[in-house]
């Protein structure tokens, strides 16, 4: 068997993204194309939604819908069977709005009378502006058109969703799909049971997308790629149709959620559904894999993959020795074959960089392999994603850019490094600016004094928009124990950088660090209320910290003041670990007022208050200076004795 004869199908499975396809198909298809293997790619995130979401998928989902007796209807089934008629005629004009194919329907939209409003547009009464009675102006003001009516349009989703929940799969939410049997499931046999359970709606309606794309691209081997929990069910709902109706075809189990969560991995019954699950980068693996299926190698000199050793009925891990196949001999990915037009742009959170995440088509690009910084103590920094550091050139970059514009016909990127290197953000600049290649992009940095004035309107020269990086925990303590590398005086100077060339600025936050207190928690909120203040950041979300057993803290929790929660006997996913920490702080409290908090900073509200006002239980006053980050930004020179 040739390289050309053999055939390789890629599938994203239910649930990733809707506005734009997860990149993770479209390298590896690049990449086999590029040595010469016949590779395709189909969304099946995006087709489940789109075969549901029209007039037929309607008229089934209010057959379940029907069979709900009306007395335990919850509100949103009660709403949709109410308006049924509406959704009947609203559905596919409003699809075809959020894929850009209708914007003048937006003025219909924003009229509030159009589309039917079920339990959702509840929480627009929690934005209302007194002063006009506009629900939405505080969010878009009085020229926000598409933005509004995306927003509502997403809301309408949103209800049509939970029809989907309450009616026919409970497990059942646009990005997170049945995601608590997989996260963290020590043994297999939640998954095992929900995939043994007769189909529903959801699953034969993703049984007859596979079968079509199956009988369409006719692939000798399929990959499955699983970035989240939340993808995992769907994937072998579709792997188990696979196997059904065609028992020849192989299948390959990968991505971010393997390479996490999979890594012990000892369930022989995993591969009643496919037949071989792969760890990290997915090019070295997926060569020896096709060599193995086209009878050139042997099993025993497969690369970092678990196979099911049928004689002992036992897990086996395959790990031949091959170097990884460098980052700037991946190739460049390709979105052919993927439906590029029939995406579509939602406005779910008003968060204006999350808004990024589920508004817009972005072609998704890796500036470099890894984390050329690695030491953070709540990252998987012993894991391949994070530790292999390996960049290319930008000359690499910036034809790769240049290929996908011209394949996609899209100018957006968005940059997917766990954290991108200020050096070579500077040399793609330039060489984008050298070139006069005009794009639009974004993605993910460590806010480290490298990036100073001068190179911050460099990148925005270059086409930056928006920046995101980790304050964490916004303690100069707690930085320095997480082994961070940045202080909050030096956060607040880069941030203020960025902003002042006109580039958007996301904080991530994290609350709940080991040793973490509560007057941590206090002056950390204190710091953020500044920095709002002082204009250094525009947006930012608190996140809770969770132990992984890949991070620092999982393998040596005695360093940072805390105790592991024993975990039982795992054959199938372990990633999440509890511990205990001795502070005792409630946390849960905590973060609801942070949460509060900043989503109010964010409009501008409560900039010049006391932060204690957002906790709902006694706290201390913060014992950071009132004008810390004012003064951080304009340090005095020291005074001559």
């Amino acid at each position: 068997m040739t390289p050309t004869s053999l055939r390789v199908l890629s599938f994203i499975p239910p649930m990733t993204q809707l506005n734009t396809p997860y990149p993770s198909t479209a390298y590896l298809t690049g990449f086999l194309r590029s040595r010469g293997i016949e590779a395709q790619q189909e969304d099946l995130a995006l087709g489940l939604v789109l075969a549901l979401f029209n007039r037929e998928g309607l008229a089934h989902m209010l057959e379940a819908v029907q069979a709900v007796p009306e007395r335990k209807r919850p509100p949103a089934l009660q709403s949709f069977a109410e308006q049924f008629p509406r959704y009947l005629a609203t559905i596919e004009p409003l699809i075809a709005y959020l894929q850009g194919r209708d914007a003048t329907l937006a003025h219909r939209i924003n009229t509030r009378h159009f589309l039917p409003e079920g339990p959702r547009f509840a929480a627009l009464d929690h934005y209302l502006n007194e002063d006009d009675g506009d629900p939405l102006a505080w969010a878009f003001g009085t020229l926000g058109l598409q933005d509004r009516a995306r927003h509502l349009a997403t809301l309408y989703l949103n209800d049509l969703a939970d029809v989907v929940r309450d009616a026919i799969d409970p497990r059942f939410e646009f990005v997170r799909y049945a995601e608590q049997l997989a996260m963290s499931q020590p043994t297999f046999a939640p998954l095992h049971e929900a995939l043994l359970a007769p189909p529903n709606l959801m699953d034969r309606t993703l049984q007859q997308l596979t079968l079509a794309a199956v009988e369409r691209h006719r692939p000798d081997l399929v990959l499955l790629s699983v970035p989240f929990p939340g993808a995992v069910y769907a994937a072998l709902r579709i792997a188990q149709t696979v196997k059904a109706h065609h028992p020849q075809v192989r299948i390959a189990l990968g991505g971010g959620f393997v390479n996490t969560e999979l890594r012990e991995l000892a369930e022989p019954r995993v591969f009643d559904f496919v037949d071989f699950v792969t760890l990290d980068a997915g090019e070295r693996p997926l060569l020896a894999l096709v060599e193995h299926l086209q009878g050139q190698r042997s099993r025993a000199r497969l690369v970092r993959t678990f196979v099911r050793d049928d004689t002992a009925d036992r897990v086996v891990y395959q790990n031949w020795q091959e170097p990884d196949v460098p980052f700037g001999e991946v190739g460049t990915p390709t979105w052919d074959g993927l439906p590029l037009d029939r995406y579509l742009s939602l406005l779910d959170m008003l968060n204006p960089m999350n808004r990024l995440w589920s508004d817009g088509r972005w072609n998704k690009l890796t500036v470099a392999h890894g984390c050329y910084w690695k030491k953070c103590s709540f990252c998987d920094v012993s894991l391949d994603y994070i530790g292999r550091y390996e960049g290319t050139t930008a000359e690499v970059l910036v034809d790769r850019i240049e290929a996908i514009v011209k394949e996609t016909g899209q100018t957006g990127f968005h940059f997917v490094d766990e954290a991108a290197p200020p050096k070579a953000l500077k040399a793609l600049a330039l060489e984008l600016i050298r070139r006069g290649v005009s794009i639009s992009w974004w993605g993910n940095v460590r806010f480290e004094k490298t990036f100073t004035p001068e190179l911050c309107q460099l990148l925005a020269d270059s086409g930056c928009i928006a920046i995101s990086g980790g304050l964490e925990v916004a303690s100069d303590r707690l930085l320095q124990l997480m082994k961070k590398g940045v202080s909050v005086e030096q956060v607040a100077q880069v941030t203020k950088a960025f902003t002042d060339a006109g580039i958007l600025v996301h904080a991530y936050l994290m609350y709940g660090f080991p040793t973490q207190t509560v007057q941590d928690t206090v002056d950390a909120l204190e710091y953020v209320r500044q920095l709002f203040a002082e204009g250094c950041i525009q947006s930012g979300f608190f996140h809770r910290f969770a132990c992984t057993v890949h991070s620092p803290v999982g393998q040596d929790p005695a360093a940072y003041g805390v105790e592991l929660v024993p975990l039982p006997e795992v054959t199938f996913a372990k990633n999440d670990v509890g511990f205990i920490d001795p502070t005792g702080t409630d946390h849960d409290a905590m973060g609801r007022a942070l949460k509060k908090g900043i989503y109010n900073f964010m409009h501008g509200i409560g900039l010049d208050h006391d932060v204690r006002q957002w906790f709902d239980v006694r706290v201390p006053k913060p014992t950071v200076h009132k004008r810390f980050i004012e003064q951080a930004l304009n340090p005095q020179p020291a005074r001559r004795r």
